[in-house]
């Protein structure tokens, strides 16, 4: 455990960081599974209007700092990619 006052303090920041974020995260997650599924079960209108509301969430988690910006260009360019294939 930490003795010095400021260890203290960045241990608590850390641990409110964590509750504010842990939220955001998991329902990018979702939102990225709620795809993949869309896109395993072959249904495409689904699949692109679950994709929207994915970006948003993904944007979202980039924009707080939750996750890196090429992470979440990554992301989002291999839920396209997906959608785009089930598609054509």
């Amino acid at each position: 455990m930490a003795n010095i006052k400021s260890a203290k303090k960045r241990i608590r920041l850390n641990e409110d960081r964590h509750t504010l974020n842990a939220p955001v995260k998991s329902e990018m997650r979702s939102s990225i599974k709620r795809v993949e599924q869309f896109v395993s079960e072959h249904s495409v209108e689904d699949a692109k209007t679950a994709l929207k509301n994915a970006i948003k969430k993904i944007d979202k988690a980039v924009s707080k700092g939750i996750v890196h910006r090429n992470n979440g260009d990554r992301q989002k360019s291999r839920l396209t990619k997906k959608v785009n294939q089930l598609g054509a």
